[in-house]
């Protein structure tokens, strides 16, 4: 059938409540088009906003830069909100994982040791048990630690000793050792072994294989020689300047305690937005245990133990949201000029529409769908930009940091499933910030319209 006289109609005057239709159109050559699906004659809005999407060689558009500007605009915001967001999630979980390696998710100390010094908590099998038993726990384990003084020749420097066992989850120092191996630190007997810093190390100009002694100051003066079998770097500078460690055996010894005693019991937890229900829990467990040891316990988690950095790291959810409506402005402003700029392009085009009987709220539908159409263009290049960005940032670093600074050495990069619904809300926020500037359509007046060059 062709195509022409399938459309074609006859327009006479005295007709009145002239529709807009696909038949109306198309006899005028207002597009070069090809055969209309079915689909596109029952949204003419879409279709219409789709071939003016589309670029013809030759043309001569004012609009075309407003349009490419609109667009870019749509992708560096996104683009920026995206980064940010895995960024700023990388950062927290990077800092945060950090300090939960030092002492796990929830500690149970005694309570009179801020008052009498050090008082020992009592681990024995059936309370370790009973904490792992707990739902969302991983492991529960003992440690002892002492205050030293480290000495290398001349050089002195205050850390302090931690000793663990032999069923010690030391997974997350083997992530940050630099140089050497993890010691294998036992119950039962001293192995002389030390994992410390390399920041400690590096003052006191030492390395792998040096001898180092150790100083204790308590009611008398006792000292330890030590083999440095390790060195460990997480950047977490108040963690790195302290901990060194080595097997409870030792340290036990140096506090004078029995087999089943301990500075306190780190609890891991195999979940951590799981960590204030399972603190209830795991007060319940210890409340029993202290009442049959006498004892007075209390229980902390991580973030009670840290509440400054913990603090810091809850500012930057504030400052993300900042970014991202800021961002959104941007991009939402840039977006609103670009479609004023193509209303006023197409003010003949708008004013031959209303004189075939379209409606006002039909022609904001064709430039609403052609700035969708940009938008999502927009949306398209923000999206491979980012993603490409984070992937090489992912694999190879390449935007270092000052790790005395951030903690870090490179910049985090963590995907989120929340990059979805970014996508969705920055669409749909875009689209919405059009619909009051596209109501300047109703004010063109199609006699006057058509005669607009």
């Amino acid at each position: 059938m062709n195509f022409g006289n399938a459309f074609a109609i006859n327009l006479r005057p005295k007709r009145k409540n002239i529709k807009l239709t696909a038949s109306y159109i198309f006899p005028y050559k207002l597009f070069a088009l090809s055969s209309p699906s079915q689909n596109e004659i029952m949204n003419l809005e879409l279709f219409i906003a789709r071939r003016l999407f589309a670029t013809r060689k030759g043309e001569k558009r004012i609009s075309k830069p407003a349009v490419l500007i609109a667009q870019w605009g749509v992708a560096v915001g996104l683009m920026v909100m995206m980064l940010s967001v895995c960024i700023v999630i990388g950062f927290k979980h990077q800092v945060r994982e950090k300090i939960v390696g030092f002492g796990q998710h929830i500690q149970v100390r005694n309570y009179e040791t801020a008052a009498l010094g050090e008082t020992p908590v009592t681990a024995t099998d059936s309370l370790l048990r009973a904490l792992e038993a707990v739902p969302m726990v991983g492991n529960a384990q003992p440690y002892v630690q002492k205050p030293g003084l480290i000495a290398v020749g001349d050089e002195f420097d205050g850390i302090i000793l931690k000793g663990v066992g032999s069923g010690y989850d030391l997974s997350f120092f083997a992530d940050y050792l630099k140089e050497g191996q993890l010691p294998v630190f036992g119950d039962s007997a001293s192995s002389g072994s030390l994992l410390l810093s390399k920041a400690v190390a590096d003052r006191m100009k030492v390395t792998v294989g040096d001898k180092v002694n150790i100083y204790f100051v308590q009611n008398n003066v006792k000292a330890r020689r030590f083999t440095v079998e390790g060195l460990y770097e997480t950047n977490l500078s108040e963690m790195d300047n302290l901990v060194a460690l080595t097997d409870i055996y030792t340290v036990r010894r140096l506090n004078a305690w029995a087999d089943d005693k301990c500075t306190g019991i780190e609890v891991a937890l195999t979940d951590y937005d799981f960590l204030e229900q399972t603190r209830d829990s795991v007060v319940g467990v210890m409340d029993e245990e202290a009442s049959r040891n006498y004892e007075k316990l209390y229980v902390q988690t991580v973030e009670e133990m840290n509440p400054a950095l913990f603090a810091w790291l809850d500012i930057l959810d504030g400052t993300v949201w900042v970014i991202l409506v800021l961002v959104l402005g941007v991009a939402g402003f840039t977006m609103i000029s670009g479609l004023l700029i193509l209303i006023l392009e197409k003010s003949n085009l708008i004013g031959v529409l209303k004189a075939l009987g379209s409606q006002d709220v039909s022609i904001r539908k064709i430039f609403l769908y052609y700035a969708m159409f940009i938008i999502g263009k927009g949306m398209l290049w923000g999206n491979v930009i980012a993603l490409g960005f984070s992937l090489l940032q992912y694999h190879y670093g390449i935007v270092k940091l000052d790790a005395d600074m951030y903690y870090m050495d490179r910049v985090p990069i963590e995907f989120s499933w929340w990059l979805i619904p970014l996508n969705i809300v920055m669409f749909l926020l875009s689209v919405a910030m059009l619909v009051l500037p596209s109501m300047l359509i109703s004010r063109i007046e199609p006699t006057k319209a058509i005669r607009f060059e």
